[in-house]
């Protein structure tokens, strides 16, 4: 009786075992679930760490400004310059030319090596200064009755009355630069700026740098 031969072919059904196909619909390893989330990815509506947080330095710089002495003083001293010097157009040396000739007119300062100790500026420095001074005809070196070596820096005529019309009109330069301030606001800014700079008495101890501040303050009168 004839042995019945097996179909080898029917045995393994098509495409099984094959190491690289999966069933259908079996996930593969690479592949997440409809709806999961992946290690990368944010739930809706999460935010970034950082993201969205404020910054807390820009923060703080911004907050620390409004306490930050030094900056108001640059920001004030460059617009002072700026305001002030427009006024004294065609003075020598524009501001300092100012603060000289005031001590000189005030006479508290007679000599040279005095206004420079004074005013903070270097004696070779002050030596041109005056010397534009004279030849502006707003000051003048004298002998000194006291000490024939030393020469003493006064006023002319013109420069006593050059002063009186520069007062004037760098007190309205300041009155415009305070101009966020009331009038006895801007009195008393002044006030505790006079009490500040007269405590900071650094220079030679011959001289009261408070005594031209004590003037300029004063109340003028138009």
């Amino acid at each position: 009786m004839p042995t019945p031969t097996t179909d080898r072919t029917r045995s393994t059904p098509r495409g099984a075992g094959a190491p690289d196909a999966g069933a259908p619909g079996a996930a593969t390893p690479d592949a997440a679930a409809p709806g999961a989330a992946t290690p990368d990815a944010a739930a809706p509506g999460a935010t970034a760490p950082g993201a969205g947080a404020p910054d807390t330095a820009v923060a703080a710089a911004a907050s620390g400004r409004h306490d930050d002495l030094g900056w108001h003083l640059g920001v004030l001293l460059r617009a002072y310059r700026a305001t002030v010097e427009e006024a004294l157009v065609g003075l020598p040396h524009g501001t300092r030319g100012y603060q000289v000739l005031g001590s000189v007119v005030q006479g508290d300062q007679p000599t040279q090596l005095a206004l420079a100790e004074h005013h903070g500026i270097d004696r070779t420095v002050m030596t041109y200064l005056v010397d534009d001074l004279v030849a502006a005809g707003l000051v003048e070196r004298q002998q000194n009755p006291a000490d024939r070596r030393a020469r003493r820096v006064v006023a002319t005529a013109e420069g006593r009355r050059r002063l009186a019309d520069l007062a004037v009109q760098v007190r309205d330069a300041e009155d415009s630069l305070l101009g966020a301030l009331s009038p006895e606001e801007r009195h008393t800014f002044r006030v505790l700026m006079r009490r500040v700079a007269c405590d900071l008495r650094d220079v030679d101890a011959g001289t009261d740098p408070c005594v031209v501040a004590e003037a300029e303050l004063s109340p003028r009168t138009r």
